[in-house]
Protein backbone atom coordinates (compact mmCIF):
# COMPACT_ATOMS: atom_id res chain seq x y z
CA UNK A 1 0.00 0.00 0.00
CA UNK A 2 1.30 3.43 -0.95
CA UNK A 3 2.54 5.46 2.02
CA UNK A 4 0.70 8.74 2.48
CA UNK A 5 3.16 11.64 2.13
CA UNK A 6 2.57 14.68 4.33
CA UNK A 7 3.95 18.19 4.67
CA UNK A 8 5.90 16.93 7.68
CA UNK A 9 7.73 14.40 5.45
CA UNK A 10 8.70 17.10 2.94
CA UNK A 11 9.79 19.54 5.64
CA UNK A 12 11.84 16.87 7.43
CA UNK A 13 13.73 15.77 4.29
CA UNK A 14 14.43 19.35 3.19
CA UNK A 15 15.29 20.69 6.63
CA UNK A 16 12.64 23.42 6.30
CA UNK A 17 9.71 24.47 8.43
CA UNK A 18 6.24 23.21 7.56
CA UNK A 19 5.18 26.82 7.03
CA UNK A 20 7.90 27.36 4.40
CA UNK A 21 6.99 24.16 2.53
CA UNK A 22 3.30 25.07 2.59
CA UNK A 23 3.98 28.58 1.26
CA UNK A 24 6.20 27.20 -1.48
CA UNK A 25 3.53 24.79 -2.71
CA UNK A 26 0.88 27.53 -2.65
CA UNK A 27 3.06 29.95 -4.63
CA UNK A 28 3.39 32.46 -1.79
CA UNK A 29 6.47 34.73 -1.35
CA UNK A 30 9.02 34.53 1.45
CA UNK A 31 11.77 32.25 0.10
CA UNK A 32 14.34 31.98 -2.69
CA UNK A 33 13.37 30.47 -6.03
CA UNK A 34 15.95 27.74 -5.42
CA UNK A 35 14.17 26.72 -2.20
CA UNK A 36 10.80 26.79 -3.95
CA UNK A 37 12.18 24.65 -6.76
CA UNK A 38 13.59 22.10 -4.29
CA UNK A 39 10.22 21.84 -2.54
CA UNK A 40 8.36 21.24 -5.81
CA UNK A 41 10.96 18.72 -7.00
CA UNK A 42 10.74 16.61 -3.83
CA UNK A 43 6.93 16.84 -3.79
CA UNK A 44 6.82 15.49 -7.34
CA UNK A 45 9.29 12.70 -6.57
CA UNK A 46 7.35 11.54 -3.51
CA UNK A 47 3.93 12.00 -5.11
CA UNK A 48 2.71 14.65 -2.67
CA UNK A 49 -0.28 16.66 -3.86
CA UNK A 50 -1.92 19.71 -2.36
CA UNK A 51 -5.66 19.79 -1.84
CA UNK A 52 -6.09 22.07 -4.86
CA UNK A 53 -4.08 19.68 -7.07
CA UNK A 54 -6.27 16.75 -6.01
CA UNK A 55 -9.43 18.74 -6.68
CA UNK A 56 -8.16 19.65 -10.16
CA UNK A 57 -7.43 16.00 -10.98
CA UNK A 58 -10.83 14.94 -9.72
CA UNK A 59 -12.51 17.61 -11.84
CA UNK A 60 -10.67 16.24 -14.87
CA UNK A 61 -11.72 12.67 -13.95
CA UNK A 62 -8.08 11.65 -13.29
CA UNK A 63 -7.35 9.43 -10.32
CA UNK A 64 -4.47 10.86 -8.24
CA UNK A 65 -3.54 7.34 -7.06
CA UNK A 66 -4.32 4.93 -9.93
CA UNK A 67 -4.19 1.18 -9.35
CA UNK A 68 -3.34 0.37 -12.98
CA UNK A 69 0.11 1.11 -14.41
CA UNK A 70 -0.15 2.52 -17.92
CA UNK A 71 2.47 2.25 -20.67
CA UNK A 72 2.94 5.18 -23.04
CA UNK A 73 5.24 5.63 -26.02
CA UNK A 74 7.19 8.66 -27.29
CA UNK A 75 7.67 8.23 -31.05
CA UNK A 76 10.56 10.17 -32.50
CA UNK A 77 12.99 10.27 -35.40
CA UNK A 78 16.65 11.24 -35.59
CA UNK A 79 15.81 14.92 -36.08
CA UNK A 80 14.13 15.11 -32.67
CA UNK A 81 16.86 13.34 -30.69
CA UNK A 82 18.63 16.54 -29.67
CA UNK A 83 15.75 17.60 -27.42
CA UNK A 84 14.32 14.13 -26.78
CA UNK A 85 16.17 13.85 -23.46
CA UNK A 86 14.43 16.97 -22.15
CA UNK A 87 11.00 15.82 -23.32
CA UNK A 88 11.50 12.39 -21.81
CA UNK A 89 12.63 13.92 -18.55
CA UNK A 90 9.42 15.94 -18.31
CA UNK A 91 7.25 12.95 -19.24
CA UNK A 92 9.02 10.71 -16.73
CA UNK A 93 8.73 13.27 -13.93
CA UNK A 94 4.97 13.56 -14.31
CA UNK A 95 4.17 9.90 -14.97
CA UNK A 96 6.38 8.82 -12.06
CA UNK A 97 3.88 10.51 -9.75
CA UNK A 98 1.16 8.16 -11.03
CA UNK A 99 3.27 5.02 -11.44
CA UNK A 100 3.03 5.07 -15.25
CA UNK A 101 5.89 4.53 -17.72
CA UNK A 102 6.90 6.09 -21.04
CA UNK A 103 9.07 4.31 -23.61
CA UNK A 104 11.02 6.10 -26.38
CA UNK A 105 10.57 4.53 -29.81
CA UNK A 106 12.72 5.56 -32.79
CA UNK A 107 11.21 5.42 -36.28
CA UNK A 108 13.73 3.80 -38.66
CA UNK A 109 15.17 6.43 -41.03
CA UNK A 110 14.21 4.46 -44.15
CA UNK A 111 10.74 3.37 -43.02
CA UNK A 112 8.18 3.96 -45.79
CA UNK A 113 4.56 4.91 -45.10
CA UNK A 114 3.49 1.64 -46.73
CA UNK A 115 5.55 -0.23 -44.09
CA UNK A 116 4.21 1.73 -41.12
CA UNK A 117 1.40 -0.62 -40.08
CA UNK A 118 3.69 -3.68 -39.98
CA UNK A 119 6.32 -1.73 -38.04
CA UNK A 120 3.74 -0.43 -35.55
CA UNK A 121 2.44 -3.98 -34.97
CA UNK A 122 5.96 -5.33 -34.52
CA UNK A 123 6.79 -2.64 -31.95
CA UNK A 124 3.54 -3.12 -30.03
CA UNK A 125 2.65 0.51 -30.67
CA UNK A 126 -1.06 -0.19 -30.94
CA UNK A 127 -1.06 -1.81 -27.49
CA UNK A 128 0.22 1.31 -25.73
CA UNK A 129 -2.22 3.36 -23.66
CA UNK A 130 -1.28 6.42 -25.68
CA UNK A 131 1.39 7.87 -27.97
CA UNK A 132 3.33 11.13 -27.88
CA UNK A 133 4.47 12.35 -31.31
CA UNK A 134 7.80 14.18 -31.13
CA UNK A 135 8.49 17.37 -33.12
CA UNK A 136 10.22 17.66 -36.48
CA UNK A 137 8.22 14.97 -38.25
CA UNK A 138 5.89 17.39 -40.00
CA UNK A 139 5.50 17.52 -43.79
CA UNK A 140 6.05 13.80 -43.40
CA UNK A 141 3.56 11.08 -44.31
CA UNK A 142 4.71 9.11 -41.27
CA UNK A 143 3.47 11.88 -38.98
CA UNK A 144 0.07 11.59 -40.65
CA UNK A 145 0.12 7.85 -40.01
CA UNK A 146 0.75 8.52 -36.33
CA UNK A 147 -2.03 11.11 -36.20
CA UNK A 148 -4.44 8.53 -37.61
CA UNK A 149 -3.77 5.97 -34.87
CA UNK A 150 -6.92 4.92 -33.02
CA UNK A 151 -5.40 5.43 -29.57
CA UNK A 152 -4.99 8.63 -27.51
CA UNK A 153 -2.32 10.88 -29.06
CA UNK A 154 -0.56 14.06 -27.98
CA UNK A 155 1.36 16.00 -30.63
CA UNK A 156 4.47 17.70 -29.26
CA UNK A 157 4.42 20.23 -32.05
CA UNK A 158 2.31 22.92 -33.64
CA UNK A 159 -0.70 21.05 -35.10
CA UNK A 160 -1.26 20.96 -38.86
CA UNK A 161 -4.63 22.26 -40.13
CA UNK A 162 -7.65 20.02 -39.52
CA UNK A 163 -5.70 17.61 -37.34
CA UNK A 164 -7.86 15.98 -34.68
CA UNK A 165 -5.32 15.83 -31.89
CA UNK A 166 -4.31 17.60 -28.67
CA UNK A 167 -0.97 19.40 -28.83
CA UNK A 168 1.57 20.76 -26.36
CA UNK A 169 4.56 22.81 -27.52
CA UNK A 170 7.00 25.46 -26.32
CA UNK A 171 6.02 28.74 -27.95
CA UNK A 172 8.74 29.67 -30.43
CA UNK A 173 6.62 32.51 -31.81
CA UNK A 174 6.73 34.21 -28.41
CA UNK A 175 10.43 33.31 -28.09
CA UNK A 176 11.44 35.03 -31.35
CA UNK A 177 9.26 38.02 -30.53
CA UNK A 178 11.03 38.32 -27.16
CA UNK A 179 14.41 38.19 -28.91
CA UNK A 180 13.55 40.93 -31.41
CA UNK A 181 11.99 43.22 -28.82
CA UNK A 182 14.92 42.81 -26.45
CA UNK A 183 17.40 43.73 -29.20
CA UNK A 184 15.29 46.66 -30.42
CA UNK A 185 15.08 48.06 -26.89
CA UNK A 186 18.87 47.87 -26.75
CA UNK A 187 19.15 49.99 -29.90
CA UNK A 188 19.49 47.29 -32.57
CA UNK A 189 17.56 47.63 -35.82
CA UNK A 190 19.90 46.06 -38.35
CA UNK A 191 19.24 42.46 -37.28
CA UNK A 192 20.12 39.42 -39.41
CA UNK A 193 17.98 36.29 -39.10
CA UNK A 194 19.60 32.88 -39.63
CA UNK A 195 17.53 29.75 -39.95
CA UNK A 196 15.43 27.49 -42.15
CA UNK A 197 11.99 29.02 -42.74
CA UNK A 198 10.22 26.26 -44.68
CA UNK A 199 10.96 22.65 -43.72
CA UNK A 200 9.16 22.50 -40.35
CA UNK A 201 6.00 24.16 -39.05
CA UNK A 202 7.97 25.52 -36.10
CA UNK A 203 10.55 27.03 -38.47
CA UNK A 204 7.80 28.79 -40.45
CA UNK A 205 6.36 30.22 -37.23
CA UNK A 206 9.79 31.49 -36.12
CA UNK A 207 10.20 33.42 -39.36
CA UNK A 208 6.67 34.81 -39.16
CA UNK A 209 7.37 36.06 -35.65
CA UNK A 210 10.63 37.70 -36.78
CA UNK A 211 9.05 39.56 -39.70
CA UNK A 212 6.07 40.71 -37.63
CA UNK A 213 8.22 41.84 -34.69
CA UNK A 214 10.53 43.75 -37.01
CA UNK A 215 7.53 45.38 -38.71
CA UNK A 216 6.29 46.43 -35.28
CA UNK A 217 9.69 48.12 -34.80
CA UNK A 218 9.28 49.96 -38.09
CA UNK A 219 11.59 47.74 -40.14
CA UNK A 220 10.30 46.03 -43.30
CA UNK A 221 12.02 42.68 -43.80
CA UNK A 222 13.39 41.70 -47.21
CA UNK A 223 13.85 37.88 -47.16
CA UNK A 224 16.79 38.10 -49.56
CA UNK A 225 18.77 40.00 -46.89
CA UNK A 226 18.65 37.05 -44.48
CA UNK A 227 20.35 33.64 -44.34
CA UNK A 228 17.23 31.51 -44.69
CA UNK A 229 17.85 29.31 -47.74
CA UNK A 230 18.49 25.61 -47.07
CA UNK A 231 19.28 22.91 -49.64
CA UNK A 232 20.49 20.10 -47.38
CA UNK A 233 24.16 21.10 -47.69
CA UNK A 234 26.47 23.35 -45.69
CA UNK A 235 25.91 26.11 -48.23
CA UNK A 236 23.71 27.98 -45.74
CA UNK A 237 26.77 28.81 -43.65
CA UNK A 238 28.55 30.38 -46.62
CA UNK A 239 25.33 32.28 -47.34
CA UNK A 240 25.31 33.56 -43.75
CA UNK A 241 28.92 34.70 -44.04
CA UNK A 242 28.19 36.54 -47.30
CA UNK A 243 25.02 38.19 -45.92
CA UNK A 244 26.84 39.26 -42.76
CA UNK A 245 29.72 40.85 -44.66
CA UNK A 246 27.30 42.55 -47.07
CA UNK A 247 24.90 44.04 -44.51
CA UNK A 248 27.14 44.35 -41.42
CA UNK A 249 24.28 43.77 -38.93
CA UNK A 250 24.67 44.85 -35.31
CA UNK A 251 22.86 41.71 -34.13
CA UNK A 252 22.15 38.17 -35.31
CA UNK A 253 19.24 35.95 -34.29
CA UNK A 254 19.89 32.26 -34.87
CA UNK A 255 16.52 30.53 -34.98
CA UNK A 256 17.63 26.88 -34.88
CA UNK A 257 19.52 25.16 -32.08
CA UNK A 258 22.03 23.14 -34.12
CA UNK A 259 23.00 26.15 -36.23
CA UNK A 260 23.96 28.37 -33.28
CA UNK A 261 27.48 27.01 -32.76
CA UNK A 262 28.45 27.18 -36.47
CA UNK A 263 27.14 30.77 -36.63
CA UNK A 264 29.09 31.83 -33.54
CA UNK A 265 32.34 30.21 -34.72
CA UNK A 266 31.93 31.72 -38.19
CA UNK A 267 31.68 35.16 -36.59
CA UNK A 268 34.83 34.44 -34.59
CA UNK A 269 36.65 33.28 -37.72
CA UNK A 270 35.66 36.55 -39.42
CA UNK A 271 37.27 38.41 -36.53
CA UNK A 272 33.92 39.61 -35.15
CA UNK A 273 33.90 40.11 -31.40
CA UNK A 274 30.63 38.98 -29.80
CA UNK A 275 28.96 41.05 -28.39
CA UNK A 276 31.15 44.15 -28.77
CA UNK A 277 30.86 44.21 -32.56
CA UNK A 278 27.78 42.05 -33.04
CA UNK A 279 25.21 40.80 -30.52
CA UNK A 280 23.99 37.21 -30.82
CA UNK A 281 20.71 35.64 -29.70
CA UNK A 282 20.14 31.93 -30.32
CA UNK A 283 17.09 29.73 -29.78
CA UNK A 284 18.98 27.03 -27.94
CA UNK A 285 17.28 23.98 -26.47
CA UNK A 286 19.76 24.39 -23.62
CA UNK A 287 23.16 26.00 -23.08
CA UNK A 288 25.95 24.52 -25.23
CA UNK A 289 29.43 23.98 -23.77
CA UNK A 290 31.15 25.28 -26.91
CA UNK A 291 29.36 28.64 -26.68
CA UNK A 292 29.68 31.50 -24.19
CA UNK A 293 26.72 32.01 -21.86
CA UNK A 294 24.23 32.69 -24.61
CA UNK A 295 21.53 35.35 -24.42
CA UNK A 296 18.37 33.54 -25.42
CA UNK A 297 14.65 33.03 -24.95
CA UNK A 298 14.35 30.00 -22.70
CA UNK A 299 12.48 27.14 -24.34
CA UNK A 300 10.45 25.16 -21.75
CA UNK A 301 11.00 21.78 -23.42
CA UNK A 302 11.13 19.66 -20.26
CA UNK A 303 8.07 21.50 -18.98
CA UNK A 304 6.29 20.71 -22.25
CA UNK A 305 6.88 17.01 -21.61
CA UNK A 306 5.49 17.37 -18.09
CA UNK A 307 2.43 19.25 -19.35
CA UNK A 308 1.90 16.77 -22.19
CA UNK A 309 1.69 13.92 -19.67
CA UNK A 310 -1.13 15.79 -17.94
CA UNK A 311 -2.86 16.35 -21.27
CA UNK A 312 -2.63 12.63 -22.08
CA UNK A 313 -4.26 11.61 -18.81
CA UNK A 314 -6.93 14.26 -19.33
CA UNK A 315 -7.64 13.05 -22.87
CA UNK A 316 -7.99 9.43 -21.72
CA UNK A 317 -10.45 10.54 -19.05
CA UNK A 318 -12.32 12.91 -21.39
CA UNK A 319 -12.34 11.29 -24.85
CA UNK A 320 -15.31 13.26 -26.21
CA UNK A 321 -14.30 16.80 -25.27
CA UNK A 322 -12.88 19.22 -27.90
CA UNK A 323 -9.18 19.04 -28.74
CA UNK A 324 -6.93 21.59 -27.06
CA UNK A 325 -3.63 23.20 -28.05
CA UNK A 326 -1.25 24.33 -25.32
CA UNK A 327 1.72 26.67 -25.84
CA UNK A 328 4.20 27.14 -23.01
CA UNK A 329 5.99 30.48 -22.62
CA UNK A 330 9.50 30.87 -21.25
CA UNK A 331 11.41 33.95 -20.08
CA UNK A 332 14.29 35.70 -21.81
CA UNK A 333 17.70 34.87 -20.34
CA UNK A 334 20.27 37.66 -20.41
CA UNK A 335 23.59 35.97 -21.03
CA UNK A 336 26.86 37.51 -22.20
CA UNK A 337 26.29 37.66 -25.97
CA UNK A 338 24.27 40.87 -26.35
CA UNK A 339 24.89 44.48 -25.42
CA UNK A 340 23.45 47.92 -26.19
CA UNK A 341 24.12 49.40 -29.57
Amino acid sequence: MRKRITLYDLADQLGLTIQTVSKALRGLPGMSEQTRSEVFKLARELGYMTKDQKVTLQQDLISPYPVVQRRFVLVQNKQSLNFNRLLLQGLHERFMEFGHTVQPLLIPPKLKPSQFNDWAEEQGLLYAEGVFIAPRMNFDLLEQKLLELQIPRILLNFPPPESKVDSVIWDVYEAVYQAVRRLVRMGHRNILYVGDTKDQRGFVIRWQAFTEAMKEAGVNVDPTDHAIERDGSEGWLHDFERKYQLHQPTAVICGIDEEAAPVYHTLRRLGVNVPQQCSLVALLNEQIDTLPLCSRPQLPIREAGYRAADRMLWRIANPHLPFEHVRLQGDFFMGSTIQKQ
